[in-house]
């Protein structure tokens, strides 16, 4: 399917960025898609206006505060027209810019990172990666990591892609030797970089050691291409040179487009990146060097070093004068055959791992990640708290969702929208910015409001009114809505009840995870027939990896071997001593049963401190797993105990789902009713809670283990067949006019 592209960059002048975005845009315009550019302009405008691709002037290479103003009207009014499929966006300002835009206008957004920037300061907050980031490098991405934050799956490695046609060993030089001058009989070697003062050391180095390989190479030439801030500056050097050894020896072209035969001219390339890379599909002989680093001349034995920082040298020692001297001298004496050898290994390198249809390919898979959907889906949910429970709810909607359909976006919204960006890769918006919910609800095709136990007024007012006010909003902007695998109640207030009712009977869609929600429903009053009973998506959801939860444990002292029960408890009013009675049936489990007592925080926050409370009551030792862990991890921990003892309940749904035997502690009825779908025992009401009850149902259900356990492997693959429904049931409703 084709797609219409908007690039966005500072200047479509000499540069290795530039030229990658150049052959990009005319490769997507071979391969049959609508190609457009905004840029500050430059000599490369001419040769993309020529295949076709739109161009777009704006002041974007400057960073003061009027051009950038004059530049953001500018785009706004370019993607106005344009209605890209998707923006690219290339560079810091760039890349800000469409940043701002992005936030309002809502387009898919990506970016690509080219090269490292300054953190320092301000600067951070000048860069914006986008929804997602290509970077050209494994050490571009590993910098991204570290320096952003950017999780890995947000980013894709791609290449420097170039044109085997352009650059190959059948392009001439004999143009560019005629205009200058020079001797084909003599030997050249060719440079192209920008003259900058960040990018111009080796061109620098190379005009230095001028005499000094004149003597070691009698007649050679050296043809240096660019233009930049410092030109004027090395040309005059040049000048002196030419003077000084009585013959021209250096010839500074200035800025070029015809950088192919450039190369071509030449028997020998030095430089660095994406022209390292055009001298190589052009079967020169190459002497990696830059600013940021010096490898030589490339062969086989620098190819893996040289792939992971995309030729630009990045962490190796600086180029210096003498080193550079010493191979340029050896690579212009080389055996005619050796040297077409070289030649011939750099442009197979190309082939293989260089070509532009695969850069091309590589932008469009990332397109597609973020592309407009034909669907857009809005979460509303108890998200961006740092609660594990919630999060796997999250998780498990966005994951079947993407499953069910490639044509569905989600957009959240969440308490922490960077957390949630961060962790799920999902676009977010802040829950209480009301301009941003109003813009999310009027861009969306379905509200789910859920998962969880959303509309209930025991833990305040406040929050079910929230919940019914982003409903009311869908509403009023015609939207769909759809409670998704609700949890119902306690309702307690009649005014309350009488809101919840309202809002169940016009929603479009309700899903219910358990069979008491449609009790209480019922209670309220709702008469509507078409009340699903599914069940809560997390049952949808894997565990982390053997692995992963292996090295968990053993950072824990869990050795594979040991038998442990997980318990899990949150802080709760009026719980009087339930942290000793509940220390008291942790010791039973270790001397009754030989089960270690490991305790998991569902919620930091609200569980830390009395789980360590419990520990400290206790006459056994016991383990606080006080880590940040993801839900998947936490379930994969789960997984590996024998038994679970808790309040919360995703920590009984991740018990359940690995098949866990679970005792309940109930301090909220969505637990016993949860228990009473898995058919698990309750240990008590934490707010009267009793050991010796505690210990009878704990002893009960290990003395009949392995039945419990079977019984609870059936009901939950049952209620993960349930938890489907959620999506199938979505489906249908989004295909209905």
């Amino acid at each position: 399917m084709a797609c219409k592209i908007l690039m966005v960059t500072m200047g479509l002048d000499i540069g290795g960025a530039e030229t990658h975005i150049v052959e990009l845009s005319k490769q997507l315009k071979v391969m049959g898609h609508d190609v457009a550019v905004v840029s500050n302009g430059g000599v490369y405008v001419p040769e993309i206006e020529k295949a076709g691709i739109r161009h777009y002037q704006a002041p974007l290479n400057r960073r003061s505060a009027g051009c950038m103003l004059r530049s953001l009207r500018i785009l706004k009014q370019v993607i106005w027209q344009e209605q890209p499929d998707v923006v690219h966006a290339h560079a810091r300002i760039p890349g800000f810019l469409c940043g701002l835009l992005h936030k309002h206008m809502g387009f898919p957004f990506v970016t690509t990172a080219h090269w490292v920037f300054q953190t320092s300061g301000g600067l951070r907050y000048l860069t914006n990666w986008g929804q997602r980031t290509i970077a050209v490098s494994d050490d571009i991405k590993a910098y991204l990591m570290r320096e952003y934050g950017i999780p890995a799956e947000h980013i894709s490695v791609t290449i420097n892609g170039i044109d085997t046609d352009k650059f190959s060993p059948e392009v001439s030089g004999a143009r560019v030797l005629a205009e200058f001058g020079l001797d084909p009989e003599r030997p050249i070697v060719s440079y192209v970089s920008r003259m900058d003062e960040d990018r111009a050391l080796v061109a620098r180095q190379l005009i230095e050691i001028a005499p000094s390989l004149e003597q070691h190479v009698p007649g050679v030439q050296l043809l240096i291409a660019g233009g930049g801030n410092v030109f004027d500056e090395l040309n005059k050097k040049a000048d002196q040179i030419n003077r000084q050894l009585g013959r021209k020896v250096i010839t500074m072209t200035g800025p070029r487009t015809d950088i192919n035969e450039i190369v071509a001219a030449g028997d020998v390339f030095v430089g660095v990146s994406r022209a390292a890379l055009e001298a190589m599909a052009a079967a020169k002989p190459v002497i990696v060097a830059g600013n940021e680093g010096y490898q030589g001349l490339f062969g086989p034995d620098k190819l893996e070093e040289a792939r992971l920082g995309n030729f630009c040298c990045r962490g190796l020692e600086l180029s210096t004068p003498e080193r550079l001297l010493d191979d340029v001298s050896t690579a212009l004496c080389m055996p005619a055959e050796r040297a077409q050898g070289v030649g011939a290994y750099g442009r197979q390198v190309i082939f293989d791992y260089y070509s532009v249809r695969r850069m091309a390919q590589d932008c469009l898979d990332m397109y597609e990640t973020v592309r407009r959907k034909a669907y857009r889906v809005l979460m509303s949910g108890y998200y961006g708290f740092s609660n594990a429970g919630d999060d796997a709810i999250l998780q498990s909607i966005h994951d079947n969702l993407t499953h069910a359909s490639g044509e569905i976006s989600v957009t959240v919204l969440s308490n922490d929208p960077e957390q949630t960006k961060e962790r799920y890769g999902l676009d977010a918006v802040p829950r209480f910015h009301l301009l941003q919910v109003w813009g999310a609800v009027r861009r969306c095709d379905v509200l789910l409001s859920g998962g969880g136990s959303l509309l209930q007024d025991r833990t305040s007012t406040r929050s079910l009114l929230y919940y019914l006010s982003v409903m009311w909003l869908a509403r009023l902007h015609g939207k769909k809505v759809m409670l998704y695998a609700n949890g119902i109640g306690p309702v307690a207030r009649s005014a309350n009840r009488r809101r919840v009712k309202r809002a169940v009977e016009r929603a479009d869609l309700v899903t219910l995870r358990d069979h008491s929600s449609a009790k209480e429903l019922r209670d309220m009053g709702v008469e509507r027939t078409d009340l699903h009973i599914t069940a809560d998506p997390v049952f949808t959801m894997e565990p982390e990896t053997e692995d992963r939860v292996g090295q968990i444990l053993a950072q824990a002292g869990i050795n594979k071997d040991k038998h442990f029960a997980v318990i899990s408890v949150r802080s709760w009013p009026g719980t009087g001593t339930f942290a000793q009675e509940l220390a008291a049936v942790c010791d039973h489990l270790y001397e009754a049963h030989g089960l270690a007592s490991v305790f998991v925080l569902m919620q930091p926050g609200h569980d830390r401190d009395i789980s360590r409370k419990v520990c400290e009551e206790m006459k056994n030792p016991a383990i606080l797993l006080d880590q940040s862990l993801t839900p998947k991890e936490l379930m994969g921990v789960i997984s590996r105990s024998r038994l679970c003892l808790a309040m919360r309940l995703h920590t009984l749904i991740f018990a359940a789902r690995a098949a866990v035997p679970v005792v309940g502690l109930v301090y909220d009825p969505k637990v016993s009713s949860y228990l009473e779908e898995l058919d698990m025992p309750c240990a008590g009401e934490v707010e009267r809670f009793d050991r010796a009850q505690a210990i009878t149902c704990v002893d009960q259900l290990m003395a009949d283990y392995e039945a419990r356990r079977a019984a609870l492997c059936q009901r939950s693959c049952q209620l993960t067949q349930a938890a489907g429904k959620n999506e199938r049931l979505l489906l249908e409703l989004l295909s209905k006019d």
